[in-house]
């Protein structure tokens, strides 16, 4: 159990430190916590779930494991930012709900799950910002026309 729990939080660190090299207000502890923290909750529900007596199950490991995407839906909004007509902090959000799911799959056991979707995680931020530059985008503008 511990080593999920190291796995997690150092696959969420990897992350933010990526977020933490671009002054990103969640960077490496927010990221090693959420990871790390949805591993613990992950842990919890498979090992509270098989706690009854003989075949009896007490608990559903698939409710704790909603309220985290929940609550982590919640943590990601609080970093999304409208400034004018620009909307700053999507990707942090994206990488902190990544982090919790990476998180989860540590914590469930499934340790290359949680490798392969940090290396993915990683391609995306580092990889593709550079051929984002590359194509063109369409850009959308407010034209405000006042007549005397």
């Amino acid at each position: 159990m511990i080593g999920r729990l190291l796995l997690a939080a150092l696959l969420g660190g990897i992350i933010g430190v990526e977020r933490d090299l671009h002054g990103r207000a969640a960077g490496l502890r927010t990221h090693i916590l959420v990871s790390m923290g949805a591993a613990v909750f992950t842990l919890i529900s498979i090992y509270l779930s098989g706690t009854g007596s003989g075949t009896e199950r007490v608990g559903d490991p698939a409710r704790i494991a909603a309220q985290i995407v929940t609550g982590i839906g919640f943590l990601g909004a609080g970093v999304i930012i409208r400034e004018g007509m620009t909307i700053r902090g999507l990707t942090t959000a994206a990488c902190l709900w990544s982090a919790a799911g990476i998180g989860m799959a540590a914590g469930a056991g499934y340790a290359l799950v949680a490798a392969v979707a940090t290396a993915i995680a990683l391609f995306s931020l580092v990889i593709l910002k550079y051929f984002e530059r590359i194509y063109h985008k369409d850009s959308y503008r407010i034209l405000i026309i006042t007549t005397a």
